[in-house]
């Protein structure tokens, strides 16, 4: 497996492996946009990659500009080893771990805002969050020319962005979402679950418990969103140590709020164990 640090390098792998593709060449090349400390949510993605596309490589960078000032970029977990090792384990044939001066050089001046959905779900409770993310997916997927790029459905939000990114800049690339990996117990997998201890590690199958109960009231009849908001509020209010940031119900297009569960809705959640932020969801319908 190749480790590329620089956007050349990434574009000309990029390039051979299309020739190497030759007849295949519109499913050419896969890349899975990561940040790193890999995990088996990670290692979804690179398989769906590897069987989708001839060609597949992983990005592993922490991005800078969608932390906020208060945000846990410096302590956030680099396990760049351990991780290659599992991108290559899964079939991918390349790792792109650039520097910060190489995706954001010296004076960069240019970021990618995509309006209204920025600043919902996520992007409210995290100013500027979507506004690194999208930059960065960009300056990523235009670096490796790729046909398909694959992200985990637990971001759910972060989907919603970069699809209407992707269509208003007409990129080319298809948007891949990839169905939530969880722990046996039901705990979405997440880098950031390695911050719990081990009292806010039950707590936080909160998360998973409030997803599970609306499902279970969606599968019965239920549409009204006051009412499928509620349940998981109660779900919640049994662990207060859990402090709730958001619980919604969303079109998944465009993060707006909706009155009923429509097939396909998005139903959200976040909320913080002692400085750690986690997130969950269903797709309903």
């Amino acid at each position: 497996m190749e480790i590329l640090r620089t956007v050349e390098e990434l574009r000309k792998w990029s390039r051979k492996a299309r020739r190497r593709a030759g007849a295949h060449a519109s499913n050419a090349v896969g890349l899975v946009p990561t940040m790193g400390a890999l995990h088996a949510g990670h290692a979804s993605l690179i398989r769906a990659a590897v069987q989708s596309c001839s060609h597949a490589a992983v990005s592993i960078f922490v991005n800078p500009t969608q932390f906020g000032p208060s945000e846990d970029y410096e302590r956030y977990p680099r396990t760049f080893v351990a991780d290659c090792e599992l991108a290559a384990a899964g079939g991918a044939e390349a790792v792109f771990a650039p520097s910060v001066e190489e995706i954001y050089p010296e004076g960069a001046a240019t970021f990618v805002d995509v309006k209204g959905l920025s600043n919902r779900l996520d992007g409210a409770s995290r100013p500027g969050h979507f506004r690194g993310v999208a930059t960065v997916v960009t300056k990523l997927l235009v670096a490796a020319e790729s046909d398909k790029a694959f992200f985990g459905q637990k971001d759910a939000a972060q989907v919603a962005v970069l699809r209407r990114m992707v269509r208003d800049l007409r990129l080319g690339t298809e948007v891949v979402v990839c169905p939530i990996v969880r722990e046996a117990d039901g705990l979405a997998l997440s880098s950031r679950n390695a911050y719990l201890s081990k009292e806010e590690r039950k707590q936080a199958l909160t998360l998973s418990r409030a997803v599970r109960r609306v499902e279970a009231l969606v599968k019965h009849g239920e549409r009204r969103a006051e009412v499928l908001i509620a349940a998981a509020r109660v779900t919640f209010a049994v662990e207060p140590a859990v402090r709730v940031d958001y619980i919604e119900l969303v079109d998944w297009a465009t993060l707006a709020p909706v009155e009923t569960a429509a097939p396909g809705a998005l139903f959200a959640v976040a909320a913080f164990l002692g400085e750690t932020r986690l997130i969950d969801n269903t797709i309903l319908g």
